[in-house]
């Protein structure tokens, strides 16, 4: 770790900063000249509308995403350390990546929006980094950090400039592709060591509340995902009324199911955890179409079934047939919601459901577009994980997995004395933990 990690950490940034200093750029606006109302105008050309949509996102990449993998009991330190890691890296490395699709006079010109567009790339790492949980080093995390942004911005740029599909919430390019990506890592990287499971791949009640903390996090500010890249005001309060009702309506469907498919009735903490958040996945495609409060709500309670579903049976059957060990279960709550939310575009645009002020999609391009996303995730994950498997990378043995102590530095814990004590009445012996 020492070396490893620290010149590779090292090298990254400083290969990034001169990067930056060859490329990168602040944008200009010429419109800052004209001195009547100029104040307005510098405001409105450095992106302030675009600002609190900037925090809600920023707070869901590292708030929201780190807390949500905090379930289990023994990694909270790198759920949200190794989140940051990843964050940190990944919005600068997504800058440079995506601004050399759009480069003018041989520079990339940065403003808000293009920032908000690199916390979307590093959002993709993130979900891929849940269907790696506890299994990897924060070495394996920096490469593929670098190459699955690279994979990312080359299957955006062909989804939405190619063949000019629409994903304005990015259930295709993000939450379909982070997760695909992430599988299919998981299946070159998998285990048979881990088969029979892990003792401490389990949650504990305090994990699931700070896990919960992140839900609550991502619940409140999908909306502002899924709607901070739309090309209008229009579509932008289209796509938050659309995702607004999409996850109230998951929401409810999600603990209907959750109690339905659990013994005696009970609530399954780790469906209102995830299966909660599908409905803001599966509506991003069509967030900004005019698909109307039902259809959203609609599209939503699908979601919320096929993620509760997929956590209660198709999981098991992931991990013990096809060797895919999902530790977040990303396939439930990104990969299928995703997948839904592409087909749902497909329908909205065979449908031929406008967009006010644009031409409606294509539903062909829209069905390109998800078969391409998909089929570039599983093939670059699965050459990522084949890098990421070189022995010295090093990666956590079995027993070492899920436990933070492998990589950080943390507090002791308490010292269980055992004794016994004897019951001089019925002479009977009694061990006692304290």
């Amino acid at each position: 770790m020492r070396f490893k990690f620290s010149l590779l950490a090292i090298f990254l940034e400083a290969l990034i900063i001169v990067l930056f200093g060859i490329f990168v750029r602040y944008q200009e606006d010429q419109r800052i000249t004209n001195r009547v109302n100029i104040h307005k105008t510098i405001l409105k050309s450095f992106g302030y509308e675009m600002n609190q949509i900037f925090q809600d996102v920023h707070v869901m990449i590292f708030v929201g995403f780190g807390f949500l993998m905090t379930f289990l009991k023994k990694y909270g330190f790198s759920s949200v350390g190794i989140n940051m890691l990843i964050a940190a890296l990944g919005l600068q490395w997504g800058t440079l990546v995506q601004g050399f699709w759009h480069m003018k006079e041989q520079k990339i010109h940065i403003n808000v929006k293009s920032m908000i567009n690199a916390d979307f790339s590093t959002a993709t790492v993130l979900i891929s980094f849940g269907a790696l949980l506890g299994k990897t080093s924060p070495v394996q995390m920096l490469i593929m950090t670098i190459l699955e942004i690279a994979i990312f911005s080359c299957n955006e740029h062909l989804v939405v400039n190619v063949l000019r599909a629409t994903d304005t919430g990015a259930s295709m390019t993000i939450h379909a592709f982070g997760a695909y990506f992430g599988l299919a890592a998981a299946r070159v990287l998998y285990r048979s060591g881990l088969k029979e499971g892990h003792k401490n791949e389990k949650s504990a009640y305090h994990s699931d509340i700070f896990a919960m903390i992140g839900t609550l996090f991502l619940w409140l500010f999908w909306p502002s995902f899924n709607s901070a890249i739309a090309e209008t005001e229009y579509l932008q309060q289209r796509a938050v009324i659309n995702t607004y009702f999409s996850m109230a309506a998951c929401t409810l469907t999600a603990f209907a199911l959750s109690s339905l498919v659990e013994h005696r009735g009970k609530l399954d903490m780790v469906h209102i955890q995830n299966a909660t958040l599908a409905g803001g996945v599966a509506i991003g495609s069509c967030a900004d179409m005019d698909i109307y409060p039902f259809g959203a709500m609609l599209i939503g309670s699908i979601a919320g079934f096929v993620s509760v579903i997929g956590f209660k049976f198709l999981t098991p059957f992931c991990s013990s047939k096809l060797k895919i060990h999902d530790t977040c279960g990303v396939h439930n709550l990104h990969g299928l919601p995703g997948f839904l939310g592409g087909l749902a575009s497909i329908i909205a645009a065979a449908a031929h459901v406008r967009l006010k002020g644009t031409d409606s999609p294509s539903a062909p391009m829209q069905a390109a577009a998800l078969g391409c996303t998909i089929g570039i995730a599983l093939v670059g994950g699965a050459i990522t994980g084949l890098i990421l498997k070189l022995p010295f990378l090093g990666q956590a043995p079995d027993e070492n997995c899920y436990d933070d102590s492998v990589y950080w530095e943390v507090p002791e814990e308490e010292t269980h004395l055992v004794g016994q004590f004897s019951d001089s009445e019925d002479h009977r012996t009694i061990n006692v933990n304290v």
